[in-house]
């Protein structure tokens, strides 16, 4: 059997931290939230963003 890979934090690449997990320290952890606040990141969709509603309106009526 080979030896187990120990994981890497996805944003500086120094090993994981059980309490931190998938990274390495609070402040990793924070620089992620960071890029998902700021919509650095984003999950794709099969939507356009023409069908998203007006955000002036929030009741969905037109």
């Amino acid at each position: 059997m080979g030896q187990a890979v120990q994981p890497c934090c996805p944003i500086c690449k120094k090993d994981v931290t059980v309490k931190y997990r998938p990274f390495c320290s609070a402040r990793c952890a924070n620089i992620d939230l960071g890029g998902w606040l700021t919509e650095k990141y984003a999950v794709p969709t099969a939507e356009s963003p023409d069908s998203q509603q007006n955000p002036d309106n929030d009741s969905g009526i037109e």
